[in-house]
């Protein structure tokens, strides 16, 4: 206990002693900035659609960049908080802040459930049954009455956010899906350089040798799969808010996909990564939708190109040439 106290106190230290590069802050400053213009010349329901993924990606990078858990099974909690929150706000007539709440609460406790079980596994193991849990709640929500099957929850209402605050106007709620997913984006990277968040790259990096000092690798798998599931959730959540919609795509295996490629594609383990990635894909699937299927090729091929020529992701290649950590 000893050498493991002696390493937790190493790594808390560096942790505090300025790993990360002192301009984080800037770029947090100029994304805000860049995001509170932005409505002026795009859509903000594409805005909008955007950051919920930035917000699902980054989540998901949580588990697989910093925790080294590849989880093909995300969907789950993107999907099923999507649907709680849309019955939460259509049928419970809950606010808006409540139904997101809800949706949120229900994908953190899915994911208590589900994590709960597949750690218990490691490596294609660990993926394989997250697949199977998620294929699991795929097929409930197409049986289950409350979910409308194929045709989902439509017309959900926006509803007034603290009963006071109309989010029927697009700008309105574009605002509050900023607040959100950049209060998401704060408490990742609060994660993520806490000591908490130092252990879980020792682990990554070398599990055995953290096991050798001390710590209950089980214990925090299972800690940061749940804090992954629950912001997969809010992001699942807020989503159906924006579109007035839960559908069978949120709970697909193929949204699951979709998260592993913008994680990759902006660079695992980076922070900056996925929202890059999540961008790309976004922006791809909406000014692309001309081409039909070819959508979905023209990913693969840009997957295949940044595999071969960027291993490390967009956001990776340019942190190892600025040799900066972003």
């Amino acid at each position: 206990m000893g050498a493991a106290g002696s390493a937790g106190t190493g790594i808390a230290s560096r942790a505090r002693a300025g790993v990360t590069p002192r301009h984080h802050a800037a770029i947090f400053v100029a994304l805000l900035a860049a995001a509170i213009v932005a409505p002026l010349f795009l859509y903000p329901v594409f805005l909008m659609k955007v950051l919920c993924f930035a917000l699902f990606a980054c989540a998901f990078n949580l588990l697989l960049g910093h925790g080294g858990l590849l989880s093909f099974g995300h969907a789950a909690y993107f999907g099923s908080a999507s649907y709680v929150c849309a019955h939460a706000a259509k049928v419970w007539g809950l606010s808006p802040e409540l139904a997101i709440l809800s949706g949120t609460a229900a994908a953190a406790f899915l994911g208590a459930v589900i994590g709960g079980l597949a750690i218990r596994r490691q490596g294609i193991y660990f993926a394989m049954v997250t697949l199977a849990f998620a294929q699991m709640i795929y097929f409930l929500a197409v049986q289950a009455p409350f979910t409308g099957g194929e045709d989902g929850i439509q017309a959900v209402p926006r509803g007034h956010l603290f009963g006071l605050l109309s989010l029927q106007s697009d700008i309105t709620l574009y605002f509050v899906v900023l607040a959100i997913t950049f209060g998401g984006l704060l408490l990742i990277y609060r994660i993520i350089h806490s000591p908490f968040g130092q252990v879980l790259k020792a682990i990554r990096e070398n599990e055995a040798r953290a096991v050798s000092l001390g710590y209950r690798v089980n214990q925090y798998k299972f800690r940061v799969f749940v804090l992954s599931a629950t912001l997969a959730g809010l992001a699942g959540a807020t989503k159906a808010v924006v579109f007035q919609l839960a559908s069978l795509t949120d709970i697909h295996w193929m949204m699951s996909g979709e998260v592993v490629l913008m994680a990759l594609i902006g660079g695992m383990g980076t922070f900056f990564g996925p929202l890059a990635g999540a961008a790309a894909i976004v922006t791809m699937q909406n000014y692309l939708a001309s081409f039909g299927a070819w959508v979905t090729i023209i990913q693969g091929i840009i997957f295949v190109v940044c595999v071969l020529l960027f291993r490390e992701g967009i956001v990776g290649v340019i942190a190892r040439r600025m040799r900066s950590r972003l």
